[in-house]
């Protein structure tokens, strides 16, 4: 939709410079960064009335004093238009604006309203790839007797100043309610509103005005942390200043609320750690530059941030103030999925998993951590992607997400970025760029919807362009000019698998994909093409990797073979080498990509009791278990780097536990679970097991226990859903509702 579809007549409209003197919430012109945009609309026994809005970067938006947009973090962050200034030599394939919708009946009053739009911040202004300046537009559509009228952004409309002062959205928010009216939000005295500036006329974003049924976030019911540690502190001044420790109980992305009593004077401070020293202070070294910090202004208040979250499981908070709660946030997405065994390791790499991956889902973006970056990594994404369909309800999530990588591709050579949106960003060809096959082949195989692959399939065959264009001798040797060229990343010894190796199997897995995907779309007159084109990259990558005399792949370094045989490479011995390796070492020597291969390919093989002793052992989930963590860190411990404790590129394990233990799957050829198979895998480690996935089907729940020599299966199915059961060579057609096995 373009502007005037989406909003009729509405200005998008900025705050004109102050003739005032300049405060903190100004950029050097005079210009508030966080302006409060207010307007008057009228109305007369409505039958509805919509609120369409978008204030840049985030915004809140409230009527006669009452917020009405519940979901934080509006409008979803997109690649919102071209940026004219950016360290970018390429023409993105779109952009999108994505417009939130608000029936606003509930809050409106016979005669004058009052409309307050808060606005600034997020990925709009930020400052590694900025868009532009902050700015808002609305439209108020009154609907009586079906008969609509509309009321819309104009130069009538009034600009207020915000309490939010500084500000950089993934490290600090500063707050200063000195001088901040509260009726800025609301009813305000009419003298007092006709001194406030009119609002100017800001430039229109040019995009494409859309709507999206993906979920904003959305906050949890208040609770209070553990409060661990208090005293007083001396400041620079040589002031006593008291302070308070408190522990969230998890590693989160959160929000705190900080009640300041009116006897405050003084700044209130806030810092946040992933860690805890043995003084149990915050451990700066994860503190990843976060604050909040808040001047009051004499009056009781309860203080959060309004256009940030922070990432933490501790915080202190210096100065005087009352209760203090958290509240957790990210993606309104449920959990849609149950797991538990009798393996501790398991069951905490399953909470774990869910925790970092709804962590790390933020205004639409699954982000690679919440706290340093915040960004849509392909890399990670699509890694992840499959876990996160398996275990949350994550469809409208992914759908957006896939809209943003299709943006982010370069029209003229076919390069997919690094993030979606984007952001300049580190990466590779293939393990990230592929995103853009992997992720809505994915989408189809979960959901059974083909609509976004068969949209982005000529995208699909540019992207494959790109790749041979960047190819030595049919392998992958590069990316972008200047660019990094990654391969697989984050392996607990420095990296050593070439990058040309990973990023060639990304390739060869992407044409297979394509190739399913050409069948269903009906492009049959590509597949000869692609199947000569796979074929070519797989006798290159056989050739440049393969050593004759032993059958291993790169001397079956950091998971090489699973590589390999995954691509049908290789053959008995190579996969008998993998297996004796990794019965021996006993646990992952693999990066984000190899971990998941290894995992999978150890199944394929039979050998899912090795896979699961790979994920119960020592040295990767365990050890992370046993030092207390709550999350995924980037990197195994005792590697080669220690920084975020909130990575979920690890968790692409956890289709397997879906897929491989509880053996919910479905036969080549089938999408959406059309046709259901259960075939779990019963490790001679565990003694029972139980879980469920929620599919378009419905709820369907496995668990057996095995006892007295037995092993009982329970297979519960949703009304209409029939089944196959696989247990050994033996197959049982399963009905609706309950059925149970003895073997």
């Amino acid at each position: 939709m373009t502007q005037k579809e989406m909003f009729g007549g509405a200005l998008w409209l900025a705050a004109g410079p102050y003739s005032a003197a300049t405060n903190a919430n100004e950029d050097p012109s005079g210009t508030p960064l966080f302006p409060i945009l207010r307007a008057h609309f009228s109305v007369s026994s409505p039958d509805r009335v919509v609120l369409r809005a978008v204030g840049l970067g985030f915004f809140h938006a409230y009527v006669n004093g009452v917020e009405v947009t519940r979901a934080r973090f509006l409008p979803l962050s997109t690649d919102y238009e071209a940026r004219a200034a950016y360290p970018i030599d390429e023409e993105l394939h779109g952009h999108r604006l994505i417009v939130p919708e608000i029936d606003i009946t509930e809050y409106v009053r016979e005669g004058d309203n009052v409309l307050a739009i808060y606005f600034g911040g997020g990925w709009y202004t930020y400052e590694g790839g900025r868009f532009g300046d902050p700015k808002a537009i609305y439209c108020v559509d009154v609907e009586k007797d079906g008969r609509h009228e509309m009321f819309v952004a104009s130069e009538k409309d009034r600009i207020a100043r915000g309490f939010v002062k500084t500000y950089h959205l993934t490290q600090f928010e500063s707050q200063n309610f000195n001088g901040f009216d509260d009726s800025f939000l609301g009813d305000m005295d009419p003298e007092s509103e006709a001194l406030l500036p009119f609002a100017i006329p800001a430039k229109p974003v040019e995009t494409d005005y859309v709507f999206s049924a993906c979920p904003g976030d959305s906050t949890s019911e208040p609770f209070e942390p553990k409060l661990i540690n208090k005293g007083t502190k001396t400041d620079e001044s040589g002031r006593e200043i008291p302070f308070a420790v408190y522990d969230a109980g998890a590693n989160v992305s959160a929000i705190p609320f900080i009640t300041i009593p009116a006897s405050c004077k003084e700044e209130i401070k806030a810092v946040f750690s992933e860690e805890i020293t043995p003084e149990l202070l915050p451990d700066m070294r994860f503190n990843h530059r976060q604050r909040f910090t808040v001047v009051p202004d004499g009056k009781e208040r309860t203080a959060s941030p309004f256009f940030t979250w922070f990432a933490f499981r501790y915080f202190m908070v210096e100065g005087e103030t009352g209760n203090v709660l958290i509240s957790t946030v990210h993606a309104d997405v449920p959990v849609s999925s149950t797991f538990e065994t009798d393996n501790d390791v398991l069951n905490w790499i399953y909470r774990a998993y869910i925790n970092t991956q709804l962590s790390n889902m933020h205004a639409g973006i699954p982000s690679d951590c919440p706290h340093i970056e915040r960004r849509g990594y392909t890399g990670d994404g699509q890694l992840t992607c499959h876990a996160a369909m398996s275990a949350l309800d994550a469809k409208e999530f992914y759908r957006k997400w896939i809209n943003d990588i299709s943006d982010c591709q370069d029209i003229k050579t076919g390069h997919v970025q690094y993030t979606a949106p984007y952001l300049r960003s580190g990466g590779g060809p293939g393990a990230w760029g592929c995103a853009i096959v992997e992720v809505p082949y994915r989408f189809y195989k979960e959901y059974g919807d083909l609509e976004p692959a068969a949209r982005l399939y000529p995208q699909m065959l540019e992207y494959f362009r790109y790749l041979k264009d960047h190819s030595l001798n049919n392998i992958v040797v590069s990316d972008k000019k200047g660019e990094w060229c990654l391969g697989d990343w984050c392996t607990l010894t420095p990296t050593a698998l070439p990058a040309g190796f990973v990023n060639n199997y990304y390739f060869i897995k992407s044409i297979r994909r394509v190739i399913e995907l050409a069948r269903l779309l009906g492009h049959e007159q590509d597949i000869p093409e692609l199947e000569n084109l796979a074929d070519i990259r797989l006798k290159a990558t056989n050739g440049a990797y393969y050593n004759t005399w032993d059958c291993n792949f790169l001397a079956n370094i950091q998971g090489a073979n699973a590589f390999a045989l995954d691509l049908g490479l290789g053959n008995e011995v190579t996969a008998r080498r993998l297996v004796d390796y990794y019965r021996a070492l006993g646990r992952y020597d693999t990066g984000i990509c190899g971990t998941d291969v290894l995992t999978k390919v150890l199944f394929d093989l039979g050998q899912g009791d090795l896979a699961v002793s790979l994920m119960v052992s020592d040295g990767a989930f365990a050890t992370w278990m046993k030092a207390g963590f709550t999350t995924f860190s980037e990197y195994w411990i005792n590697s080669t780097c220690d920084r975020s404790h909130s990575h979920p590129m690890f968790g692409s394990v956890i289709a397997y536990f879906f897929e491989r233990l509880l053996g919910i799957t479905q036969p080549a050829g089938s999408a959406g679970y059309e046709k259901l198979i259960i075939k779990p895998f019963i490790p001679a480690s565990l003694t029972k097991l139980a879980g469920s996935r929620e599919l378009p089907c419905g709820k369907v729940s496995v668990s057996y226990e095995k006892k007295d020599g037995r092993t009982c299966c329970e297979i519960v199915l949703p009304a209409g859903k029939k089944a196959v059961f696989v247990y050994g060579d033996a197959e049982f057609l399963l009905v609706p509702g309950i059925n149970t096995y003895t073997f």
